[in-house]
């Protein structure tokens, strides 16, 4: 560790945002929940999945209630590409689930997206190109009206490939790939130019999708860039506001709860955290953070220890012991005074009780007896109170 840090690193810029109203406010219902476990969460892992694998992650999604889900990558994967056509030509989509699919600005790869997807009731394509200076200066070697170009003809080349497939309900989103580190008026000049060409309308909106690629900035700071995009975004009302946050600072929770609270509408994610380096940010989190609240995530993980099996088996990857929903130690307290909350009996050290989101008759038994117990105790101490206080 750097004893003298400043010397070479400074503080994340903060946002000029008068009058901000994000920290006033609160969530009030559920996102539209996007899983890119099958994408983006599958191109971190050692072994990526084969299609048998892809297919049983699929179906857990659906049963467990995501409504999109961005299968892959088929351009650049011929397993992404027979993926799904496996899922469109045998009939595996519900109707009421749109699949997404990510493609770069390049016609080639356009086209193989397209053929991917030829016969497919509704899909999302997905657009990106990295946006920040760093990567204009030095991945690309590109000024900002050439990365602007970049955005701008891959649109146009989606566009002109959906319309010659009119059987099919095309939605279009676009992400500023490194978002969080781009300066906030040339994100929305991108974004902006980019919806010019799509127009999207109130009846048939687009996603613009604003990534922290690389978490660098504190949560109070995304959340500053989503209300200020959320404030000057052209089209706002013809746009479905995504974020994607992930979790190098180790504040992807916070970051996309403060995003909602920001404006954003849509999350994307994986579950248990998995994703590149240290992970896109946990839905399962997130949607048992809504329910801790009182709030239907539309997500059900009532049995998320049969959720849990799938995740690791097709990753390959095991779920941490700590895991606030879904660890081993979720009900275990080895040391101190939080030893009266062992095991069954931990309502009073969790937020949700473990028969919420547990498949075991015993331990929902134990845990409804345990609810019950503290909110006895609860009601006790309440009426010590008032008599002290009489």
């Amino acid at each position: 560790m750097l004893h003298h840090p400043a010397e070479k690193y400074r503080p994340f810029p903060a946002v000029r945002l008068p009058g901000r109203k994000w920290p006033n406010r609160t969530i009030q219902h559920a996102p539209i929940w996007m899983c890119t476990d099958l994408r983006d969460g599958n191109q971190s892992l050692i072994e990526p999945m084969n299609i048998a694998q892809k297919l049983e992650f699929f179906e857990m999604l659906v049963a467990t209630g995501f409504k999109e889900i961005e299968v892959g990558f088929p351009s650049a994967s011929q397993t992404d590409f027979d993926f799904v056509r496996k899922l469109i030509d045998e009939e595996r989509i519900p109707a009421d689930v749109t699949i997404q699919v990510l493609v770069q600005s390049r016609e080639e790869l356009i086209a193989r997206t397209f053929e991917a997807l030829d016969g497919v009731p509704r899909a999302i394509v997905h657009l990106y190109n990295a946006t920040a200076p760093t990567f204009r200066k030095i991945v690309f070697n590109q000024s900002k009206q050439e990365i602007k170009a970049l955005a701008v003809e891959g649109t146009r080349l989606i566009k002109q490939y959906a319309q010659t497939r009119p059987q099919t309900h095309w939605i279009f989103q676009y992400s500023p790939e490194t978002f969080s580190t781009t300066e906030l008026p040339f994100a929305r000049e991108i974004c902006d130019a980019v919806a010019q060409v799509w127009r999207p309308t109130r009846t048939h909106k687009m996603i613009v999708n604003l990534p922290a690629t690389v978490e660098a900035a504190p949560p109070n700071v995304y959340a500053d860039q989503i209300e200020w995009m959320h404030r000057n975004l052209a089209y706002r009302d013809s746009i479905v506001l995504s974020v994607h946050t992930h979790n190098d600072r180790g504040t992807a929770i916070a970051a996309a709860e403060f995003a909602l609270m920001a404006g954003a509408d849509r999350i994307e994610g994986c579950l248990f955290g998995n994703g590149e380096r240290t992970g896109n940010v946990d839905l399962v989190t997130l949607a048992m953070n809504l329910g801790a609240r009182g709030i239907d995530s539309g997500l059900d993980f009532s049995n998320i220890d049969a959720v849990r099996q799938v995740v690791e088996r097709c990753n390959q990857l095991p779920v941490d012991r700590r895991h606030p929903y879904a660890g081993d130690l979720l009900r275990t307290a080895t040391s101190g005074s939080d030893q009266t909350a062992e095991v069954d009996s931990a309502v009073p050290h969790a937020p949700v009780a473990p028969a919420d989101h547990s498949a075991s008759d015993t331990a929902n038994t134990s845990a409804d007896a345990a609810m019950a117990s503290s909110m006895k105790a609860h009601q006790v101490w309440q009426e010590t109170d008032r008599r002290a206080a009489a």
